[in-house]
């Protein structure tokens, strides 16, 4: 999925679920940020203070990293949470290990990553975690058929659209952006090689994977699937009745998902904030932005600087800095990451530390 979903429509969720407009706001813009936070490593203090960020993402196409982009410690967590065959712990899919680590809507895993995450909303980033868990949540059913590593699974064949007219794209946007050397690479990391058809919400789509298996998708079945059990997630989180979303928001949200029938995720954004600002969901009117990087930005408010990569010799200490959105995400990241790889994940035979 993307900014469109992760972004305007966990707000408008979070809002359905019974978050003030200022926790969904954290909510919906740290499931965002998922994809936005590219650097990691060290920053420093000009006092001898530091601190250590992580990347929750890499850039899909950055092609002259390529131990980046197999980096399971990041695209396994964060953006293609195993699904054990849909399998509870302690059962095992028929197949090889590769079975283990495809996604599934709705796995058990994931279940045990809200749990954990509920476990622990008392936390200072307790609601920066849940937009993080909000993002490989519903990334669930974006995501599911394809693996966060580098594996024949993850190549698809024979796209064709909802009237069965194949995908001429595809060979063309390959051929274009790689070499020879990076075509038997790249394009088997996670939906690759399905280009953005796993993230659109008005997409009907097929195509063949990698085990010659034919796979029919529906992603405006799927999607509407994902935000109301992410609603039961929240209404959990808030220790209220698991009623999902009502009738009404599920018809306007579906109502978006084939409205907005752009591909690119940036506009469909922008109609969603302009649906929440006047007040289409019912929800209250409310002007939501949000900056990824640079003035106005999380990192701008934590640390005074503008720049998106890269950064200053030292930064100047300030006493916000510690209860800083931009400190609290990577806390609640870091925490995610490791229970995720080092708790959940072991307790269905799967290894990927």
């Amino acid at each position: 999925m993307q900014i469109d979903l992760h972004h305007g429509m966990t707000w408008v969720i979070a809002r359905a679920a019974g978050f003030s407009v200022e926790e969904a706001t954290i909510i919906a813009h740290a499931s965002q940020y998922v994809d936005d936070a590219t650097n990691y490593g060290h920053i420093e203090f000009s006092n001898g203070a530091a601190y250590e960020r992580i990347a929750t993402a890499h850039k899909m196409l950055d092609y002259k990293n390529l131990d980046s982009l197999k980096n399971m410690k990041v695209w396994v967590p964060f953006h293609f949470l195993p699904g054990n065959g849909g399998l509870p712990a302690g059962q095992n899919p028929s197949g090889t290990f590769i079975k283990k680590l495809v996604c599934k809507p709705g796995s058990y895993i994931s279940k045990d990553m809200i749990d954990e995450c509920i476990a622990e909303k008392n936390r200072p980033y307790g609601l920066h975690r849940l937009g993080i868990t909000s993002h490989v949540f519903i990334d669930t059913w974006g995501h599911q058929g394809f693996a966060g590593v580098n594996h024949d699974v993850n190549k698809v064949e024979n796209i064709l659209d909802r009237n069965g007219h194949p995908e001429l794209e595809l060979t063309e946007r390959i051929s274009g952006f790689f070499s020879n050397i990076f075509q038997d690479d790249i394009p088997s990391l996670g939906h690759g090689q399905a280009l953005s058809n796993p993230d659109l919400p008005h997409q009907e789509w097929s195509y063949t994977n990698g085990l010659g298996e034919e796979v029919v998708r529906n992603n405006t079945v799927d999607f509407l699937i994902a935000a109301n059990e992410l609603c039961k997630a929240y209404q959990r989180y808030l220790d209220i009745e698991e009623n999902g979303l009502p009738e009404e928001l599920k018809l306007m949200i579906s109502k978006c998902f084939t409205e907005f029938d752009m591909n690119d995720g940036e506009a469909r954004h922008k109609l969603w904030l302009e649906a929440i600002e006047n007040d289409r969901f019912n929800l209250g009117a409310y002007t939501l932005d949000y900056i990824a990087k640079g003035e106005g930005s999380w990192k701008h408010q934590a640390l005074g600087t503008t720049l998106a990569n890269g950064d200053e010799d030292k930064y100047e200490f300030t006493a916000d800095f510690m209860t800083s959105n931009w400190k609290y995400f990577h806390d609640a990241a870091k925490k995610h990451k490791l229970t995720i790889i080092d708790d959940i994940l072991p307790q269905y035979g799967i290894c990927v530390g």
